[in-house]
């Protein structure tokens, strides 16, 4: 790393000197010296040419398993993402764009995260989105804490809800020393009597996910008006292609939703990044967590965009602070920009009716084999879970030999997922492979 140190050694000496110390070992003085490294304690190797590098990454990217045919989803979908939402936001302008603090400079990343936050509204049909947060999950945990007042701190969440959005939400309730009630799923979805039961006084808000873990389609107005009868706010976690055929949050009476972004563009990519969205009404507003980009005019009347509303104790008084996000994922939240913006409302209707049609065909088709049984009687989306007549590590082995990635082994079963991409031939593959295995 020596050569990527653009000072000399004589300007660092220089430096040491200005600041009081003779060398490098007295600057770190106060740190122990057990905790100090070595001399050559790195043991780093030779350093690479370019080609070598290539070459290297090559042969490590090869020992990934890339599935032409997935029929799993469980937080992370497989879509089909436009050729030009990739090349638009490989452009240099946009993948070296960071903090835009300095609005006069930063028009261009300031306008595409407004143009996000427009869309996120238009999707909900809330009133106001943040630039975006680390993930969906974050997302959600961000939310019950907008919703905390000094008489109001507990979280009901239903337990039909992702398990890592469930955990992330319990780590932020124990941060902040505020109760995190998980209410036990009922048939794969909310127990609606049970969220009702858990309210009280000291419930700040209430947590659906919509669809569920399990994909059952939840009724997501009955849960808000119970958790509005009990002086609670309602969050609505959502898929974001789900959102384009199902009720909005707007319009089942959420406070805020979030979910996330991961399928408006974004590859799986092994487990990131990704792209928490959240949005809110205009009484909620004031509340959102990390950055918010505004519209306004300049001194000369034009239209221009600058970072607003934004608490100043995330930055400088973080232990008052109601959140302690500040920065947001400006890249992936500009790929969710540009999906939405390709697809247009039109579009993603038609990749949301596809991803049902296709699941049901698809459920349709494993449930004719013997031994295979739906675990959850009501309607979903574009998953759900079916019993196996067999050990399902036996099944998805099989299904791998195959190249294709099957379900998501879950309680009682497996959990199975289809979208757009997965056509009538994939299907019948997978079928056959189950028939095969499970011998039917």
């Amino acid at each position: 790393m020596g050569s990527y140190v653009p000072s000399t050694m004589e300007q660092r000496l220089e430096m040491l000197k200005a600041v009081g110390v003779a060398s490098f070992d007295e600057l770190y003085a106060d740190v122990p010296e057990s905790m100090r490294l070595k001399e050559g304690a790195l043991d780093l190797p030779d350093g690479m040419s370019e080609m070598e590098v290539l070459a290297r990454m090559k042969e490590m990217a090869g020992k990934n398993k890339v599935f032409p045919s997935i029929f799993r989803g469980a937080g992370a979908y497989c879509h089909y993402i436009p050729s030009i939402v990739k090349r638009i936001t490989s452009k240099e302008e946009f993948v070296t764009a960071y903090t835009p603090y300095q609005s006069e400079i930063s028009q261009g990343i300031l306008q595409s995260i407004f143009e996000y936050q427009t869309m996120i509204c238009e999707l909900t049909g809330m009133d106001a989105s943040n630039a975006s947060v680390y993930d969906g999950a974050t997302a959600a945990a961000e939310a019950a804490a907008m919703c905390h007042d000094r008489k109001r701190s507990k979280v009901v969440v239903s337990g039909a809800a992702h398990p890592d959005v469930i955990k992330v939400m319990r780590t932020y309730c124990f941060g902040s020393n505020s109760e995190c009630v998980v209410v036990p799923p009922k048939d794969g979805g909310t127990d609606l009597e049970a969220l009702k039961a858990a309210m009280d006084d000291a419930t700040s808000c209430v947590y659906v996910q919509q669809p569920s873990f399990s994909g059952i389609l939840e009724d997501c107005t009955a849960a808000a008006e119970a958790a509005h009868a009990a002086g609670a706010k309602f969050i609505m976690g959502i898929n974001p292609i789900a959102a384009a055929i199902v009720k909005t949050p707007a319009e089942c009476g959420a406070d805020i939703a979030v979910g996330e972004g991961q399928p408006l563009g974004i590859p799986m990519g092994f487990g990131g990044p990704y792209l928490g969205f959240m949005a809110c009404t205009e009484k909620m507003q004031r509340k959102l967590p990390g950055r918010i980009v505004g519209q306004t005019s300049d001194a000369k009347g034009n239209r221009c965009f600058v970072l607003t509303l934004q608490a100043r104790e995330q930055h400088i008084r973080r232990e008052k602070a109601s959140s302690n996000i500040c920065s947001n994922e400006a890249l992936c939240a500009l790929t969710a920009a540009v999906y939405m913006a390709v697809m247009g409302p039109e579009g993603m209707r038609k990749t949301a009716e596809q991803c049902f049609a296709k699941a049901h065909y698809l459920a349709a088709r494993i449930t004719s084999l013997p031994g295979f049984k739906m675990v959850n009687p009501g309607e979903f989306f574009h998953e759900f879970v079916t019993t196996s007549p067999v050990c399902a590590k036996k099944l998805l082995d099989a299904l791998e030999e195959k190249g294709i990635l099957g379900g998501l082994p879950v309680e009682g079963g497996i959990l199975w997922c289809a979208t757009e991409m997965n056509g009538t031939e994939q299907i019948e593959e997978l079928v056959s492979v189950l028939k095969e295995v499970s011998g039917k």
